[in-house]
């Protein structure tokens, strides 16, 4: 039998079937490492203040909406299911002040950080990219005139990326570990706004990684709100366990206004992170 000539083989990585194929995974794996990279340096990105808080938190103009709704129909329909959906239409309109302060904190930061000019572009906000506080903070760097970063994950049933991202710096996810090693690795700022299991999960990484000395310990955490905080976690009760030290708690800085929140951001990077990191080129 003659040989077949002329017949063109795949390139491996032109090999769709290859490159989701199990056999795969360390390729897909890096390459959510030096995308990011690359277009984090292409946009002159040096350093990321992250803002973290719940999906579900809405502006107060949707909240008052869905609460107008809700007691119209309340009010033609009495079932205890509509009174339910009155009373969760109240909480999410009382919890709304928290996407307001997000944007203006998110605004006043970003403010600050283009007086340093692009090249680089200094204390980037960065977002998980979805609704919620993450759109607040995005929303806020747009409002500023700023351009700001948003790190989705695909999930089953995610939203799309909200609309405040800037185009450029918009990054999508499968693996939420290289998702997180972004939100850490260049960040000089964390400010977690109330939130849920995947707001804690984000909070509880950053400070195992100053715990442990793989992060800066003067990199800034800041919890915003202690009203909702001091509810959800007793912060103090591991210190008095003995499962954390006070130096420990110390890594914790609190906030409930967005002035006193931009104050203690400005003043700690300031103090400590004005000096470019050796690896941005």
């Amino acid at each position: 039998m003659s040989p077949k000539h002329g017949r063109k083989v795949k390139l491996a990585y032109q090999d769709p079937n290859f490159m989701d194929s199990t056999g795969a995974r360390p390729v897909r794996i890096m390459t959510e490492y030096l995308d990011p990279k690359y277009r984090l340096r292409q946009e002159g990105v040096a350093d990321t203040i992250v803002m973290f808080g719940s999906a579900r938190i809405l502006p107060k103009d949707r909240a008052t909406t869905r609460l107008k709704a809700a007691k119209k129909t309340a009010a033609r329909v009495k079932t205890p299911a509509s009174q339910s959906r009155v009373r969760l239409c109240r909480n999410a309109l009382a919890m709304s002040h928290y996407y307001e302060e997000a944007r203006q904190l998110s605004r006043l930061i970003t403010e600050w950080a283009m007086t340093f000019g692009d090249r680089p572009r200094r204390f980037v906000i960065c977002s998980g990219g979805g609704p919620g506080i993450m759109e607040a903070a995005n929303r806020g760097a747009a409002d500023a005139g700023g351009k700001s970063i948003g790190l989705s994950i695909e999930l089953p049933h995610e939203q799309a990326p909200n609309p405040y991202i800037s185009n450029e710096l918009s990054f999508n996810f499968h693996y939420f570990f290289m998702r997180k090693l972004w939100f850490a690795q260049i960040a000089k700022a964390l400010i977690v706004f109330p939130g849920g299991f995947g707001t804690m999960d984000e909070l509880w990484e950053m400070l195992t990684l100053m715990q442990t000395g793989k992060l800066p310990e003067h990199n800034l955490v800041l919890i915003y709100g202690r009203k909702y905080w001091d509810q959800v976690l007793n912060w103090k009760a591991m210190v008095r366990g003995g499962t954390i030290s006070e130096h420990e708690f110390s890594l914790l800085r609190f906030s409930d206004t967005v002035e006193d929140a931009f104050l203690q951001v400005r003043t700690v990077l300031e103090q400590y992170h004005m000096k470019i990191d050796n690896d941005y080129s």
